[in-house]
């Protein structure tokens, strides 16, 4: 919602000072912009932590490492050689891990 930085500001007596008719258009109007949410249904659909996944099947394509990827040996992870920074007792650092 964009704010107009120009018009006066209502003070605290200002705020006390509305009109009894202006609180009800208020109120009503917040209370017509709230939905209708059945808890139970939003709680459907959450994965607890721990849940049982025994009878779930994993569906993720694991590719080889590619001869122009490296590992690196802090952090474990698969690199892009773009993406090495120098080697430590022979064994490759990626930029991250080196910083």
């Amino acid at each position: 919602m964009a704010t107009d930085y120009d018009t006066p500001r209502k003070t605290d007596d200002d705020v006390n000072e509305d009109s009894i008719e202006e609180l009800k258009a208020r109120r009503n109007d917040k209370s017509a912009s709230n939905v209708d949410v059945d808890e139970f249904e939003q709680a459907e659909g959450l994965e607890l932590p721990g849940a049982d996944l025994s009878n779930e099947e994993l569906s993720v394509r694991v590719l080889p490492r590619q001869a122009d990827e490296f590992t690196c040996m802090s952090c474990f992870l698969v690199h892009h050689r773009s993406q090495l920074a120098a080697e430590k007792n022979g064994h490759p650092i990626c930029r991250d891990c080196a910083a």
